[in-house]
């Protein structure tokens, strides 16, 4: 028998999946990359990337709270605008979606192969047979966590966010005791002018590091009072994100060596490969380097998790839609997930890990997939606004009265 998602998550939890899905690798590297484009004017280049966002994230507040639905955001176009370009959605969705548990975990054993070796082959990126079982053993390890309730996910999810978060607030106070303010100004505070400053929030992976926010909407079923809930969340992980991605640049324009910058911050990049780890061993601080590796093999096992628990809802989300499998429509009825969801993202999962020729090209379909999902929100917001204006409103009874059409009278 098909059960129903169970009201488990809160306010806390939520926020949690927007920042862990915001915050991973990204801040590790797009550092260096903003500086070598923009200068230190690269810090209006987060402000700015931050803004966007957040006028997005103001969008899917609109729709989670008025919609609250699993897989919303394949759920969405289906009813501004029919069938077809949900299809399309869910089809794009899932190969973004379940690709990237797959990227996550194999970025994460490469950034262990700088402690063991034996996990990547030599001279390339590819993993060892011992590698690729590791990759494995970290999917099992997300299916598990997401496999008995969304509860087990969320609590893994807050510790592992913790961490997460620790590290770069460390990293920020650590160079700020290093702060050298020169560095702003001994080429220039905007050495590539307002274009440098704007060509970082695409070129220098602010835009991507940003994106993280359809986790949120993919669990909006499982959320307690989703109409507060999620509105709240989504703003606060895109302000939280923002002002630590800001002080996260401050911190490295002000710490990086001075010598470094001899011949300006064109060259930034070459000098850091792996922007914070190496100034903590220029400046002496060890300890901080080591803290760093490991948060960049933990960040992206962090993301993979939560993508693990995002894409089953959004297997389900296009199932429900009519233009899926309907097995994939069932939910255990003790613990509430979609397990024949959760086993298709598994497997899904597993086959991105083989080894393909060109696994970049993988990583820019991704990427191009995610934007066009985000891209398709406010087109979805203005048809629903002009053909359905009184959208989802809920009654005193408890059910659900949509303007839109849905399938079920509970939010599910």
């Amino acid at each position: 028998m098909s059960g129903k998602f169970k009201k488990q998550l809160s306010l806390i939890d939520l926020t949690f999946i927007g920042l862990g899905a915001i915050f991973g690798s990204g801040w590790l590297f797009a550092a260096s990359h903003v500086s070598a484009i923009a200068g230190p004017a690269g810090i209006f280049s987060w402000l700015l990337g931050g803004f966007a966002v957040l006028l997005l994230g103001i969008v899917y507040c609109e729709l989670g709270a008025a919609l609250p639905r699993a897989g919303g955001v394949v759920r969405y176009p289906v009813y501004s605008h029919g069938p077809l370009l949900g299809y399309l959605m869910g089809f794009i969705t899932l190969i973004a979606f379940s690709s990237l548990v797959a990227i996550e975990v194999v970025a994460a054993r490469q950034y262990a192969a700088a402690w063991f070796p034996e996990l990547t082959k030599s001279g390339s990126s590819d993993p060892t047979l011992l590698g690729w079982l590791v990759q494995f053993s970290l999917l099992c390890l997300f299916f598990v966590l997401n496999y008995n309730s969304v509860k087990t996910f969320a609590k893994s999810n807050n510790l592992v966010s913790i961490f997460k978060f620790i590290v770069p607030l460390l990293v920020i106070g650590v160079l700020f005791t290093f702060f050298k303010p020169d560095n702003f100004t001994s080429h220039g505070f905007a050495p590539f002018g307002l274009s440098g400053v704007e060509m970082a929030v695409s070129a220098g992976g602010i835009i991507f590091a940003y994106l993280g926010l359809t986790p949120i909407i993919s669990v909006a079923s499982e959320v307690k009072n989703p109409q507060r809930t999620i509105p709240i969340a989504l703003i606060l992980s895109v302000l939280l994100s923002t002002a630590i991605y800001a002080l996260l640049q401050i911190a490295f324009l002000g710490g990086v060596p001075s010598d470094m910058l001899a011949n300006g911050w064109a060259g930034v990049t070459r000098e850091l490969a792996l922007p914070y780890r190496d100034i903590a061993i220029a400046l002496g601080v060890g300890w901080l380097a080591w803290l760093v590796v490991a948060d960049a093999v933990i960040s992206p096992s962090g993301c993979g998790n939560i993508y693990m628990n995002a894409t089953p809802r959004v297997v389900y989300g296009w199932a429900r839609t009519g233009t899926f499998f309907s097995i994939f429509t069932r939910i255990d009825e003790k613990s509430g997930i979609p397990r024949p969801a959760l086993w298709l993202t598994f497997g899904l999962s597993v086959f991105w890990t083989l080894p393909f020729p060109s696994w970049e090209a993988l990583i820019n379909v991704v990427s191009a997939a995610l934007i066009l999902s985000y891209a398709v929100a406010p087109v979805t917001v203005a048809a629903l606004r002009r053909n359905a204006p009184s959208w989802c409103v809920r009654s005193r009874s408890g059910t659900w009265r949509c303007s839109v059409r849905c399938r079920s009278s509970s939010p599910r």
